[in-house]
């Protein structure tokens, strides 16, 4: 078995040990009602299981993550695509996750950390799992110091985003009918939609590649050169999801039937004529579809807004706590995302391109994200923000994160594509 074999086979190894820590985490908070024990000694007694076990889960991680570094033919640091950075940023959230619970000593706070993680390196797997030759940009030291540090800095925002969410679910009152509580009802239940639409494109993604389901197209890309003639290319494109939506100007070259769909729908719109910019907006609208479905299946399972399934789990834990948590989460993170996605970052820009700022979109959004939590912290320390508006500034940090991520990597066209290879 070569080093590579085994790196598989320990993130595997990992993914399950994050499941079954999640479950023991479950048990551990939910079901200390229906324990014959003492409730502060059952959850002691699960909580210590859970966390061992997922504790032995990061430590599968970390050998897959060694082994697949040393392992590959080039000695690289796995982080150079998408499916390696995800599972690393999984790996660090794992990481943020331990040192918080060493400080805190809250169960409770696995029950939401650990299906974020299991949640992102599934994602992680939807991408082509090949170690990947590094383009010269990234054959550089600073690859190593600027992207494990940003995703570092990044994991801790994870966790006080678990917590913030966690601080919403406690104090929101479920039962009152005022305008000012249905809101805040109203978007807490909307940031858990938007999780399982996450995880309705993760499971569409799986089921559809166990079919084997694969549409092709030709496109036609009319672009105008320096001299203001018009070029034309003609590219292949590829669907692994029903076609939905087609590429824009493109012509069917084979559709396998799926429900009786043997064509696209719609074509997408005139100003989405990249080569994968069909193909992104068909996954977009197959995670909406797929993740409606399955918070569709769970609302009528519990006949009731999920917020208001999780919020009577969370009625013996002391808000404050949450609060405190979320808050020293994210101020032990944004120096580390500071020195990693600043600093580190813009001496890597120097190296690689010859400047230390170029308005690329991922510098951008990571400076909006930096100017966020830069805000967050001056609200909570300066002006006293604490309770409900830490707690959704914390939330909508983290979105502002993944949408860094994900969004400007796949979706905005710059200097960074190369990740969402």
């Amino acid at each position: 078995m070569t080093l590579l074999e085994f790196s598989s086979d320990a993130f595997m190894a990992a993914f399950f040990l994050y499941c079954f820590a999640f479950m023991f985490y479950v048990i551990a908070i939910a079901g200390k009602k229906w324990s014959n024990r003492d409730p502060v000694e059952h959850v002691k007694r699960w909580g210590r299981i859970a966390f061992i076990v997922s504790t032995t889960g990061l430590a599968a991680h970390l050998t897959f993550f060694f082994t697949r570094w040393f392992g590959s033919p080039m000695k690289q640091i796995p982080t150079s695509n998408m499916y390696e950075f995800m599972t690393f940023l999984g790996m660090a959230i794992m990481i943020a996750y331990t040192i918080v619970y060493a400080m805190y000593r809250k169960p409770l706070l696995g029950m939401f950390a650990l299906p974020l993680t299991v949640i992102i390196i599934a994602y992680a797997s939807v991408f082509p799992q090949e170690v990947q030759p590094l383009i010269p940009a990234l054959n550089s030291i600073w690859l190593k110091v600027h992207v494990t540090t940003a995703a570092l800095g990044e994991a801790f925002f994870a966790v006080g985003f678990a917590a913030g969410l966690m601080y919403l679910l406690r104090v929101v009152n479920f039962e009152d009918k005022t305008k000012a509580a249905r809101r805040s009802q109203f978007w807490i239940e909307f940031t858990l939609y938007s999780i399982i639409v996450i995880v309705g494109f993760i499971i569409a993604v799986f089921t559809f590649r166990g079919m084997g389901y694969v549409a092709e197209f030709t496109q036609e890309q009319v672009t105008i050169d320096n001299l203001g003639a018009e070029q034309s290319t003609v590219s292949n494109v590829k669907y692994y999801l029903p076609p939905i939506v087609k590429p824009y100007n493109s012509e069917v070259v084979s559709v396998e039937s799926f429900l009786g769909m043997d064509k696209p729908l719609f074509e997408a719109p005139h100003w989405m004529d990249g080569v994968n910019a069909g193909r992104k907006l068909n996954t977009v609208v197959w995670s909406i579809i797929a993740g409606t479905l399955l918070y569709g299946l769970l609302r009528l399972l519990f006949r009731k807004r999920l917020g208001a399934v999780i919020h009577p789990v969370m009625q013996d834990i002391d808000p404050d706590d949450l609060d405190e948590i979320s808050y020293r989460a994210i101020a032990i993170g944004f120096p580390i995302f500071t020195l990693g996605a600043l600093i580190f970052a813009m001496i890597w820009a120097e190296i690689a391109w010859g400047r230390f700022w170029g308005w690329d979109p991922k510098e951008v959004w990571a400076l909006i994200t930096w100017l966020f939590y830069s805000a967050y912290l001056h609200f909570r320390l300066s002006k006293g923000w604490q309770g409900l508006p830490s707690a959704w500034l914390a939330v909508i940090g983290f979105v502002i994160v993944l949408f860094t991520l994900i969004g400007v990597n796949l979706i905005i066209a710059g200097l960074h594509s190369y990740s969402g290879t």
